[in-house]
């Protein structure tokens, strides 16, 4: 840091691992064999990289930080097989940069210890694009990790829960405390991996509109499923509680109480009826 004149960034979310032995146990989990090309998100200074190169047949690092890319020569000098990348990862094409860097290479994963400002949209970018990936392990907020891994129909469950699943298998690996990083944050984080389905564990009508429905439902949790819906489909209650009623579920309940299977019901109901159209 000294030597490039570093700072750390609050407005970019920059905690860097400090301790040893978190990132070969993210290495391990993410790498199947050596055949394995990784995209990286946020490197920082190349550590969990360093790792992922020792192991995979090539390593695509995205950093968004232009004053770590001096930094990340150094420290990758050694890998002939890393590519770094300046860009944003939520504005990247990431297909495109899939089939340029890894060609017809179908062993594909993605490894990164997100920022906790952009884990939901960063997670939620690489599943709805329907990448040619095989899984997501990513260190997130513990509680998060909690949350993203909780089963469909429980108390912990949100929106991204449900689209998780709807995806993927997700897994809790393993939990870091908040001393494993400089600058160490107020909150311990955790190591999810997220093996990619083949097919979603559902089948809707139009997808657009399950995930609009899923976000309405969670819009508001502490209300009941029929004033969410109403308010976020912008639909009359009376009509809500009919639909509700039709598909046998009821009026009182949280979005947190609908199984996966429900919420697909519920979409495929409101596009067949023509209130959402796809």
């Amino acid at each position: 840091m000294t030597k490039y004149g570093f700072s750390f960034s609050k407005s970019l979310g920059q905690n860097f691992i400090i301790n040893p032995s978190v990132c070969p146990k993210m290495a391990q989990n993410s790498v199947t064999d050596e055949n394995t090309c990784v995209i990286e998100i946020g490197p920082g200074i190349g550590v969990l990289t360093c790792e992922l190169a020792k192991r995979a047949k090539k390593v695509v690092a995205i950093e968004l930080d232009k004053r770590l890319l001096p930094v990340l020569k150094e420290t990758l000098e050694e890998f002939d097989n890393v590519k770094v990348i300046n860009a944003d990862i939520l504005k990247i094409d990431l297909h495109e940069l899939i089939q340029k860097e890894f060609g017809e290479n179908k062993d594909v994963v993605v490894c990164a210890n997100l920022p906790y400002y952009i884990t939901s949209p960063v997670i939620m970018k690489l599943l709805e694009e329907h990448l040619p990936i095989q899984s997501v392990t990513v260190m997130v907020q513990k509680e998060t990790a909690q949350r993203i891994c909780a089963d469909v129909g429980t108390r912990l469950s949100g929106a991204v829960t449900v689209a998780v699943h709807y995806y993927c298998q997700p897994e809790l690996l393993f939990n870091v405390s908040a001393g494993s990083f400089m600058p160490a944050p107020k909150v311990d984080s955790a190591v999810i991996r997220l093996a990619v389905s083949d097919t979603p564990k559902v089948t809707v009508l139009h997808e657009k509109n399950f995930f609009k429905v899923v976000k309405a439902a969670f819009s508001q949790r502490r209300k009941t499923l029929s004033n969410a819906l109403s308010s976020g489909l912008s639909l009359p209650k009376n009509e809500v509680n009919a639909m509700l009623n039709t598909l046998q579920i009821p009026a009182n309940y949280r979005a947190e109480q609908l199984s996966l299977e429900q919420f697909a019901e519920l979409s495929d109901y409101l596009t067949k009826c023509g209130v959402l159209y796809g």
